[in-house]
């Protein structure tokens, strides 16, 4: 059956969009367009913390219960106005064209390409290997879930403050929290993945029993992993304000770090959890919680 397509405006562009009517997430009944919807919605805060980055598209053609593939090739059918940052494979040296999806008309392109998720570089196109920030990923045992995620969160964040760093922090929108800590300096990653190494086995060894720092799924049980790796030039970490192919329309949502505490006090993780709608909600009364990692400049300390 072919695609039922319709125009769509933008800004000052035209788009074609289809099958708006199609469902992505079963449970909810959340649809194509609803996707479109948040992303065109959400793009004034989202678009600053993608510009001029490498994002990966990850697709769900027929939604989140069926097959989804990574595309880092900027597709070749794309309109001339969507740019690209071009970062190199180190496999086999071989140049890749990223999409950098820099302004609402961009973003609502990749929701139509039923790019549910989209996970960007730590560094902009013009120099990309210089992370404008560092990024924990704490990756809880399922067993542990997103509160056993942030009461980790908050022990990181316990030694940045020792070392005199501000920092940040978001759900994942699944099972998981990430802590950014601005730079907006001169370093690279050759600086920025010794730190979050460093920083995660000081946590490691006041807490052995909680935290491990290697991917070892042996030495993850009953324990959060703090993934320090994604302090790379060749990864991407889900961006903020990215809807998640989990089964209800979950975000990757900044919280404050109050909100935070709750919620592991309470152990509650629904006070930390967003679908679309609660996150137009939040931007709408707080504004973007999120644009001090953008604009905070910090120096990265030594870590003895």
């Amino acid at each position: 059956m072919p695609a039922v397509k319709e125009s769509l405006r933008v800004g000052n562009r035209v788009l074609q969009v289809s099958n708006l009517d199609k469902i992505f997430y079963p449970s909810t009944g959340f649809t194509k367009g609803d996707v479109i919807d948040y992303y065109r919605t959400i793009a004034p805060v989202m678009v600053p913390h993608l510009k001029e980055r490498a994002v990966t598209l990850k697709r769900y053609p027929d939604g989140v219960e069926h097959g989804f593939f990574y595309e880092k090739r900027c597709p070749p059918h794309r309109p001339g106005w969507i740019k690209t940052v071009v970062m190199t494979r180190k496999r086999d040296n071989k140049d890749i064209a990223y999409c950098s999806l820099n302004d609402q008309a961009s973003l609502v392109w990749a929701a139509n390409l039923a790019s549910i998720e989209l996970h960007a570089s730590l560094a902009r196109g013009r120099d990309v290997q210089r992370p404008t920030t560092v990024v924990f990923d704490l990756d809880p045992d399922p067993d542990l879930g997103v509160i056993g995620a942030g009461r980790a969160a908050l022990w990181v964040k316990d030694e940045l403050d020792s070392l005199g760093l501000e920092s940040y922090v978001k759900t994942s929108g699944s099972k998981g929290v990430q802590l950014y800590v601005p730079l907006n300096s001169a370093v690279t990653y050759d600086d920025t993945g010794p730190f979050a190494l460093a920083v995660a086995r000081l946590v490691q060894e006041k807490r052995p029993d909680d935290i491990v720092t290697k991917q070892s799924k042996e030495l993850r049980r009953g324990r959060v992993l703090i993934d320090w790796s994604q302090n790379n030039d060749h990864k991407t970490t889900v961006a903020v304000y990215s809807l998640r192919a989990r089964e209800r329309p979950t975000v990757s949502t900044p919280v404050t770090w109050d909100e935070l505490r709750r919620a592991v006090r309470a152990e509650d993780a629904s006070k930390i959890t967003f679908l679309a709608p609660d996150v137009i909600k939040r931007v709408e009364k707080s504004g973007d919680l999120f644009d001090p990692v953008r604009t905070k400049r910090q120096k990265l300390p030594s870590v003895g």
